[in-house]
């Protein structure tokens, strides 16, 4: 699995960063939108960096983009975070605009850093660039 995500965006990170410490088996790749193998990734979903406002989840020939997307990440660390599934029930028209909006206004929200923060260096293998 790969999550394609935005490196200047805290919240952002704060997400790797939670997944890197519950990712128990390392499964997780990462790969920021910043970065060559990122823009690759989203080209091949056809997405643009530029506004974007999803993280992007790969696994195979399949994508994931929005609350679909965290769930996806989710189900991969196992339980307890399964659980979020319940929320499955949310009818998605309603969770994804909800996920839109707090992606839309992120940097005002949680900030930006003003460059893209490095992985650890005992993560660093798991960084697609």
């Amino acid at each position: 699995m790969i999550v394609v995500f935005d490196a200047e965006c805290l919240l952002c990170n704060g997400w790797v960063q939670f997944l890197l410490r519950h990712d128990g088996r390392g499964e997780i790749r990462f790969a920021s939108i910043q970065g060559v193998n990122g823009r690759r990734l989203l080209d091949q979903a056809r997405l643009k960096a530029d506004g974007l406002d999803t993280l992007l989840v790969i696994q195979g020939d399949r994508s994931w983009r929005y609350s679909a997307a965290i769930f996806q990440v989710l189900h991969q660390l196992g339980w307890p975070w399964r659980l979020a599934w319940v929320v499955w029930l949310v009818p998605s028209v309603l969770r994804d605009a909800a996920y839109r909006l707090a992606a839309r206004n992120r940097y005002r929200l949680f900030g930006r850093a003003e460059t893209c923060i490095l992985p650890p260096a005992d993560f660093a293998a798991r960084f697609l660039n």
